[in-house]
């Protein structure tokens, strides 16, 4: 049985934290906000790269060799797609749920913001959205292990027909066609996304989409002047408003081959211009945007803003930055689905430092000064002598 056929369920201690959790929040007002926080580590779209992940970690002294948070009092966000594309996102989602525990008791936060992906999953239209989003590892992760044996046991019994029928035939080829096929099975796509969001939807639902810290909002696909109006909190009150509606009516809903979002639409789920799919404050020029942005800042108090989601893949720090530095995406292509490096965006009393870009992994406290005593930036990015 190949590797990825077999997953074992989260321990009962993660099951205990994804259950649990969203009760001790209950109904009080979940933070979005934070200041005087003297280091954060951001981080972009993972999409399944565990061993990415790790290497981040363990690269910006976040975690020592076995995985425990040892930063101190550091802020470590995540700006959504764990999800999708890659094999290992339920590896990645049990860390994160631990190291949260764990930075918490030691003074620090873990922030995961919610992607596009986890949206997706969430509402149970990701098959809808695209087929292949869903990997065959991610996909068989997160079956129900009762019903992931049964397909186990089919297969094994398929394997020993063909080693009979078929001795020269690559098994690994039957492996895939076999769970290609349980895929694409509505049935088993449904008890998929019902066991996803029975073990991890308590958790997910209740994380935010945009936080702010100190000066600097981060948020996965960016924050557009439509919702800037509305402010953080609105923008997060409303998304777990409406995935907690969402979720209700996926899972009461008549098991059918497509899942669509009811009717009236969402206000903020799903629509293009919302902070999990907005792109323009990475993809437009920058020119056709600068009052736009001025806008959007000022209207969420905020010098800078910290977004993922449109991957970019740099060839040294400065290709992070937009907009005189206001602007930084650390969706650097991060899974190996993209081929991009392993990065993150150090930012550390007002100093901004991108670690696994052109191999400048330390620090240099002259580069990327966030000055915020001013009304702008002073000498944002690195100098050309150092990249």
């Amino acid at each position: 049985m190949p590797k990825a056929a077999v997953r074992r369920a989260p321990s009962a201690f993660f099951l205990f934290l994804l259950l649990t959790l969203p009760a001790l929040f209950g109904t009080a007002e979940i933070p979005y906000e934070w200041t005087g926080v003297e280091k954060i580590v951001a981080i972009g779209d993972l999409h399944g790269d565990y061993v990415s992940f790790i290497r981040i970690l363990k690269g910006t002294g976040l975690v020592d060799d076995d995985l425990h948070w040892v930063a101190g009092t550091t802020h470590f966000v995540q700006t959504g797609d764990i999800m999708d594309r890659g094999p290992d996102a339920r590896k990645i989602l049990d860390l994160l749920v631990h190291l949260e525990k764990e930075a918490r008791e030691g003074g620090g936060m873990v922030h995961v913001l919610l992607g596009n992906h986890e949206e997706l999953n969430l509402t149970g239209i990701v098959f809808d959205s695209n087929s292949d989003y869903v990997t065959l590892d991610q996909f068989i992760s997160f079956l129900p292990d009762s019903y992931r044996r049964k397909q186990e046991e089919a297969l094994t019994r398929r394997l020993i027909k063909l080693r009979s029928r078929e001795p020269t035939r690559n098994p690994q080829d039957a492996i895939n066609e076999f769970w290609k096929s349980v895929r694409a099975d509505p049935a088993a796509q449904r008890k998929y996304l019902l066991n996803f969001n029975e073990q991890y939807g308590p958790w997910l639902r209740r994380l935010n989409a945009a936080i702010k810290i100190n000066d600097i909002v981060f948020v996965h696909g960016g924050i557009s002047e439509k919702y800037s109006k509305w402010g953080l909190k609105e923008i997060n009150d409303r998304y777990r408003q409406e995935l907690d509606s969402l979720w209700r009516e996926f899972k009461t809903a008549d098991p059918l081959p497509n899942h669509r979002p009811p009717s009236p639409s969402p206000s903020i789920v799903y629509r293009g211009d919302s902070p999990l799919w907005y792109r323009e404050l990475a993809t437009i020029p920058e020119e056709d945007l600068k009052e736009e942005l001025d806008a959007i800042l000022e209207n969420l108090s905020a010098k800078a803003m910290v977004i993922a989601h449109t991957p970019r893949i740099p060839r040294r720090p400065r290709d992070m930055q937009r907009f005189g530095g206001r602007i930084w995406i650390v969706d650097t292509g991060i899974s190996r689905v993209y081929g991009g490096p392993a990065s993150a965006l150090i930012i550390q009393k007002g100093a901004f430092n991108v670690w696994g870009v052109s191999d400048e992994n330390d620090y240099h406290p002259d580069r990327a000064r966030f000055d915020r005593h001013c009304s702008g930036f002073r000498g944002v990015g690195p100098s050309p002598a150092a990249m």
